[in-house]
């Protein structure tokens, strides 16, 4: 994944154009600093993967809702119990579309970066944003993989025993504790 990189003028300006840029910008804030162009790039990679990741929670919401429609009809006097199989099938199913939510939820709500002039004077900001930008990619890559294998999943049968697998070898979750730990040199 290649992001758009926008040239900075200012770089180039002289001295008194440098002031009157500065105050333009709000003395000393730029939209074309590489560091502001990748804070925004996360907000909007973390937004997609959001997206994504909901697909794959209304799927399997759709395949459980249509698998306990199936399998799981209202007890009658010949059968008052439901099958334990098809309960447990049931419960895997939400236990993953739950899964999924807390994943989703996590990478919506996770902190962002902040323009903050003490990490920009004494830490290498820059490095640690484009490392942030290079695992968001390597998650999207994840999630989008995550997202056709659960989205080629028709029935719910099926769906019971290989959604909680597809969860579990994504690594997903390790990349995002990947991405918590480079984030957390700025904190």
């Amino acid at each position: 994944m290649t992001l758009k990189t926008t040239a900075n003028p200012i770089d180039a300006a002289g001295p008194v154009k440098q002031v009157l840029s500065n105050l333009f910008y709000g003395w000393g804030y730029n939209f074309y600093r590489r560091e502001n162009q990748l804070r925004a790039d996360d907000l909007l990679i973390r937004a997609k993967l959001s997206e994504l990741l909901g697909e794959c929670r209304a799927h399997a919401a759709r395949l459980e809702a249509a698998f306990r429609r199936e399998h799981l009809p209202a007890p009658t006097r010949e059968h008052p119990y439901p099958d334990a199989a098809a309960v447990g099938a049931a419960q895997a199913l939400q236990r993953a579309a739950q899964q999924i939510e807390a994943l989703e939820t996590a990478i919506r709500n996770a902190s962002v970066p902040e323009m903050d002039r003490i990490h920009q004077r004494h830490r290498d900001e820059r490095a640690t944003l484009e490392q942030l930008v290079a695992l968001d990619s390597e998650i999207v890559l994840a999630v989008v993989s995550l997202r056709d294998a659960v989205l080629a999943l028709q029935d719910g049968t099926a769906a019971a025993g290989e959604l909680p697998r597809l969860l579990a070898t994504g690594n997903i979750g390790g990349l995002w504790q990947r991405r918590e730990q480079t984030l957390s040199v700025l904190q």
